[in-house]
């Protein structure tokens, strides 16, 4: 049995969204996807597994409608969720039960904005010239937008929020370019929790900086 024969009952159509066809691939992509972002909001680890679900889910969709860029995210957004569970575990030094929510440094945000910038020209160039990709540029600018998000959110940093934010503000009309409704529609839930999700952190930030610093005996 091949990996094809795998998928194919995943890919079959199961409702119709303004005259499209909308296959379990996309539904169940929907779901878990919906329910990842709502457990990140609320810190709880959880997360970690349904968020690795949903990528392999998003994969086999994104690969079908020639998001290929987005499809070989999810691969990598695979490798960070087995660190992002281990660091909220055990990132949070001696003492600590699980890794605190904190500010992004200036420093941090030098290598992200650096690396963000870096990985959309050279995926952008890479999608233009080795496939059959219409949507090129925006297609790297949502990856590498999405993977600087998720290092943030491995290390539990704030502002991680704000580029899931503008991550989504890109998502939402090309997923609907690419006629994957229902998954636009899922990115534009994505948005509201991400705002909930950044009041949650701002507000856990602010307890975890005016928390007396204990001092071991």
């Amino acid at each position: 049995m091949s990996l094809a024969d795998v998928l194919d009952p995943l890919q079959q159509p199961l409702v119709t969204v303004l005259g499209t066809p909308v296959g379990w691939t996309e539904v169940l992509g929907f779901g878990s996807g919906a329910l990842c972002v709502w457990l990140v909001a609320r810190q709880h680890l959880a997360n970690w597994p349904i968020g690795i679900a949903n990528n392999l889910f998003f994969i086999a969709l994104f690969t079908q409608s020639g998001l290929y860029a987005d499809a070989g995210l999810q691969i990598v957004f695979i490798a960070l969720a087995a660190y992002g569970w281990w660091t909220w575990t055990h990132g949070g030094g001696p003492g600590a039960r699980d890794l605190p929510v904190r500010r992004t440094t200036r420093t941090e945000w030098v290598w992200l904005l650096a690396a963000g910038a870096v990985g959309t020209a050279a995926l952008t160039v890479l999608l233009g010239r080795a496939t059959d990709s219409t949507v090129p540029f925006w297609d790297a600018l949502t990856t590498a937008l999405s993977l600087a998000a998720t290092y943030g959110q491995c290390r539990k940093l704030v502002e991680s929020w704000w580029l899931w934010i503008a991550a989504d503000v890109v998502y939402i009309p090309l997923y609907a370019y690419k006629e994957l409704y229902l998954t636009s529609l899922l990115y534009a839930g994505f948005l509201t929790l991400c705002l909930i999700g950044l009041r949650n952190w701002r507000r856990d930030a602010a307890i975890q900086q005016h928390r007396p610093v204990e001092v071991a005996a």
